[in-house]
């Protein structure tokens, strides 16, 4: 058994906008697993917001394999349970995790849903997203868009929200439309807020508030300011989190493989989400389709009601055998891939 990890800087097509910032790059590290005569990958990206750097999770991934190399000698999937014990949620374990799934399909000659007991991740397409920007910017990217599922980032901060998202709407009137303000909405801009988004028939809004002030949520909630739409929890969302309690507060998880750790611990965080009463969101990272291939797979065995793995089209070229068309179809990995 071999690992290595290495971080790889990913241009992209064009600057990606959200609350926190912008780039026109993104850092992902990739998990490379020897495995026999098998090679399994497993790509991340660090997370600033949770204290992540590349370089750090790229370390932090090498350290592991002298570890990794002893409980290798069960095979893959007895390394996968121990791991969920011995090492933090998180990027690194992410890549880790997915790069054992990945050599132990290629190793069986079989695909990750198979070994998974899951259905394969056929039929799936995601929200495409439109970056902050001023609200005309916004609405000519959301005509420009091939799709009528759209993700418009807000959490300016300027008071300009409102506009933004009535400019969307008037562009794209047909359009299925959920929102991701990042944490930055303000308690006091709420009502006003979520005003503007029944008047512009929105769906969901993801994580208005920062993490840490659901219990404001779940108060306005029984007040019934959020009546008509969805409530989806993602920093909130977090690999510890109880998911009766977020259900007070949210309608929706988004699950993203960078927070639960890798694919093993999703499938059980999507189930324990279900439990609670939670409809599931499959989100990613901006990424190639070596990080949505996985992501793909928990979608389809969780029966998520929304999948947002655009990751890929904000690249400037994505992996060979890339499985996310322009459009937002999602389809199905191929072998040589990933799974």
């Amino acid at each position: 058994m071999m690992l290595s990890a290495a971080v790889e800087r990913l241009p992209l097509a064009r600057a990606f906008a959200i609350a926190r910032g912008s780039r026109t790059e993104q850092a992902v590290v990739v998990a490379r697993l020897n495995y026999g005569s098998a090679s399994g990958m497993g790509e991340c990206s660090p997370y600033a917001r949770y204290d992540e750097t590349p370089d750090g999770v790229r370390g932090e991934i090498e350290g592991w394999g002298g570890w990794l190399r002893d409980v290798m000698e069960d095979g893959c999937a007895a390394a996968r349970e121990a791991l969920l014990d011995a090492m933090a949620p998180g990027a690194a374990r992410n890549a880790l995790d997915c790069a054992l799934w990945d050599a132990e399909a290629k190793a069986a000659g079989r695909r990750v849903w198979d070994l998974a007991g899951v259905p394969a991740p056929e039929g799936l397409r995601s929200v495409l997203t439109v970056g902050l920007d001023a609200p005309d910017a916004m609405a000519q990217a959301a005509r420009d868009l091939p799709t009528d599922r759209i993700k418009v980032k807000l959490g300016a901060g300027d008071g300009g929200d409102g506009d933004r998202l009535a400019a969307v709407r008037a562009a794209r009137p047909e359009a299925v439309i959920v929102v991701d303000a990042n944490e930055g909405w303000g308690v006091d801009e709420m009502p006003a807020l979520m005003d503007s988004a029944r008047a512009a028939n929105v769906a969901m809004v993801e994580q208005p508030l920062p993490q840490g002030e659901e219990a404001a949520l779940a108060a306005m909630r029984h007040e019934g300011a959020f009546d008509g739409v969805d409530l989806c929890a993602d920093e909130s969302c977090r690999q510890d989190v109880d998911f009766a309690e977020l259900r007070q507060a949210y309608d929706v998880a988004n699950l993203k493989l960078d927070k639960t750790g890798g694919l093993t611990h999703g499938l059980r965080q999507a189930r324990a989400a279900r439990e609670a009463g939670l409809k599931v969101m499959v989100g990613c990272m901006v990424g190639s389709s070596w990080a949505m291939a996985p992501a793909a797979v928990l979608a389809a065995a969780c029966g998520a009601e929304l999948v947002d793995l655009d990751g890929p089209t904000w690249l400037a070229q994505d992996r060979d055998a890339g499985m996310v068309d322009a459009d937002g179809t999602v389809r199905v990995p191929d072998a040589a891939l990933w799974g």
